[in-house]
């Protein structure tokens, strides 16, 4: 299927007639396919509304409808990897219409949740757990206890998550459990092995059939009661081991995990998957289906270009032609300011030319963190490891061990995934790993899976950690630059998702970057309210501080800068000066930059004659939605910070009880 986006979508009749899974499974192989149709057919016309991940789903999508049709969902447990691929599964159980809202403030995710739908067996947005959890829940199904039952479990996980050192260790486990988990590697990259052909599809075909797996189940009874040597018995099966790896590369991988391997099968064909599926569930032990799969498979834009497609924007599916038609011709418009993202890009290759010591690595994310640039002209100076953010912080700490200057760029969110080789190999060892943390606090449509708003509490903690935060773009250059001639230790600085301020910004240059020191953009006379801002909150801040001119109330800005160290003497300055501090940041209070200030004046007993307030995320995850009305929602804009100011600021000569406490 491939055709431009009309007006009035193709008629889905046997969509139309399913409110839930259950009725699938009575399904004929041709009805299946014509579903399959349908459902990329709807996927596309729903997506092209909204946006969302898009050419995973359409990859899946015969995955989907063969799961759903042979498995007793939700009793079955289907456990997506990532989750990116959930579309499809999310239209057949009960969200058609709900797609429509999918990763806006109020509607659904675009990832599976449990608290969303029975049909999400897990929760999921990190690479690499879906083996781990289904083995879990499989595992429980075999204990007695009130809400144990018997069901089977199915994990689907791509190539890419496979990469992932934790999902190679949940097969070493679940292996050695020798439970009937299933797991379908949906491979579209060919990164493991390339297609070994029809010699491996039969002779995988030929060692799972009922025939084969009846007369092995009567064997290994044979053995267990004593009829036949148990080293035979190991023998033969050493040997189909071995001959099927001769076959298989992929085979013989699996096969030393302990899991009976079937394909590799075209998973974009409904018939080799059924019988691929079926096989599995006769099967007495772990299996892994290897299905080879188109992503963007039905859309040609999207299979001739997987990564492009791979999410998307309402309306930029439809043709050129009809894309052209809404857009304004104006030549008035504002330049579109690049990105955080792109501005680190280019940054670091200015920066590699100039410093040949100098490298990134990044953790399966060369597009998101900006170093596609970089790995084209410079390769020598990249890596790519895959998703393994571990082994990315302990191979640039073993870098700077040999006095090199490795960078890793790594998501804030991701970057939970290697704290303990951030402080046992780094931390302790005092070494000079850089760490660009992009969507460093709320990044909008992806909700709280991918917020990166924990990072400072969990690297301020650390001794010799250094940490920052730009305001602006142009801040942000400088501060990689600084971060890339800081010797003494580890350094970190984050930046949040999105645009920069483009010609909205303070200033075209940036103040040079010290040690622990913030910057005074505006200072109002004694006696007013300080507004102390982190990173982009900064703007925020100076839009508050022009309101709160215009009623009167008198606003000092300034931009911090530096979380660890803090710039002691200027806050001490501050508190002695102002009446009230108020703290803005893009992070979670508990731990945060305003916590570090708070900790700060009450060691030195300077909260005396100033009331503090934290203005940031409070103790709950917070869901999708814009970027803006997060800010809203968790209180941290431009209204949240006048309103604070004016409950809290008293005019001089004027008495009221002064809050001496850090309060919300």
């Amino acid at each position: 299927m491939s055709k431009e986006i009309s007006q009035a979508p193709n008629p889905t009749p046997l969509l139309d007639s399913l409110s839930e899974p259950a009725k699938i499974r009575e399904f004929s192989l041709e009805q299946l396919e014509q579903l399959c149709v349908e459902l990329r057919e709807d996927l596309i016309d729903r997506v092209n509304q909204v946006g969302g991940h898009f050419a995973s789903s359409l990859g899946v999508t015969e995955i989907t409808v063969a799961l759903h049709h042979l498995f007793n969902t939700p009793h079955d447990r289907i456990v997506w990897d990532v989750g990116h691929q959930a579309y499809i599964h999310k239209i057949l159980t009960g969200r058609r219409e709900e797609i429509l809202r999918v990763r806006t403030l109020g509607g659904i995710s675009g990832f599976p949740k449990r608290d969303e739908s029975p049909f999400d067996a897990f929760g999921v947005a990190h690479a690499g757990t879906s083996i781990s959890a289904a083995s879990g829940m499989l595992e429980a199904s075999h204990h007695a206890y009130p809400e144990s039952d018997e069901r089977r479990a199915i994990a689907v996980i791509g190539d890419g998550a496979l990469t992932s050192g934790m999902a190679f260790e949940a097969l070493n486990h679940s292996g050695d459990l020798h439970r009937r988990l299933i797991v379908i590697l949906n491979d579209n990259e060919m990164s493991i092995a390339p297609n070994v052909g029809a010699m491996s599809r039969a002779f995988s075909k030929t060692l799972t059939s009922r025939v084969s797996t009846s007369a092995r189940k009567q064997f290994k009874t044979l053995v267990e009661r004593g009829m036949i040597p148990k080293a035979f018995y190991r023998f033969l099966d050493k040997a189909e081991e071995a001959a099927q790896g001769f076959f298989s590369t992929p085979a013989m991988l699996f096969g030393s995990f302990g899991y009976r391997y079937i394909g590799p099968i075209d998973g974009n064909n409904l018939e080799q998957v059924i019988d691929a599926l079926e096989r599995a569930k006769q099967q007495d032990g772990p299996v892994i289906i290897h299905a080879m799969t188109i992503k963007g498979k039905g859309y040609e834009p999207a299979e001739a270009d997987p990564v492009k497609y791979h999410a998307v924007g309402p309306f930029s599916l439809v043709s050129q032609s009809k894309s052209d038609a809404g857009k304004k011709t104006s030549g008035s418009r504002k330049p579109v300011p690049q990105t955080y993202t792109q501005v680190f890009g280019d940054t670091m290759v200015e920066l590699c030319k100039e410093d040949p010591r100098l490298v990134a690595i990044t953790a399966a994310m060369p597009d998101g963190t900006g170093l596609t640039r970089l790995a084209t002209e410079m390769p020598d100076r990249f890596f790519d490891v895959g998703i393994a953010e571990q082994h990315a912080v302990t191979f640039a700490a073993g870098l700077a061990c040999e006095g090199m200057k490795p960078v890793c760029a790594i998501y804030s969110t991701f970057l939970q995934r290697a704290f303990d080789q951030v402080v046992h190999d780094v931390c302790i060892q005092s070494l000079p790993v850089i760490f660009a943390m992009d969507r460093g606090g709320l990044v909008g449509a992806d909700g709280p899976t991918h917020h990166g708003v924990f990072d400072i509490s969990y690297l301020r903690s650390l001794p010799n950690m250094t940490f920052l935060a730009p305001k602006d773009e142009i801040e942000l250059a400088a501060m990689c630059r600084f971060a890339c001639q800081h010797t003494e230790g580890p350094i970190a600085f984050r930046y949040p998702r999105g645009k920069g301020f483009g010609a909205d910004c303070v200033s075209q240059s940036c103040t040079p970057i010290e040690l622990g020191k913030a910057e005074v953009l505006k200072s109002a006379r004694k006696g007013g309210v300080a507004l102390l801002g982190l990173g982009h909150c900064v703007y925020s801040c100076l839009k508050a501080a022009a309101e709160l001119e215009r009623r009167g109330i008198p606003s000092s800005v300034i931009n911090a800068r530096f979380v660890k160290p803090l710039d002691e003497q200027l806050i001490a300055e501050i508190a002695q000066s102002h009446s009230v501090i108020i703290t803005v940041e893009d992070h979670v209070r508990q731990g945060g930059f305003g916590s570090a200030v708070v900790e700060y004046l009450a060691d030195k007993n300077l909260l005396a004659n100033t009331a503090v307030h934290r203005l940031g995320i409070e103790d709950f995850f917070v869901e999708h939605g814009t970027q803006d009305e997060l800010y809203n929602l968790c209180g941290f804009d431009e209204e949240a910070i006048v309103k604070k100011a004016v409950e809290s600021y008293t005019p001089a000569g004027q008495s009221s009880p002064r809050v001496v406490a850090a309060s919300a």
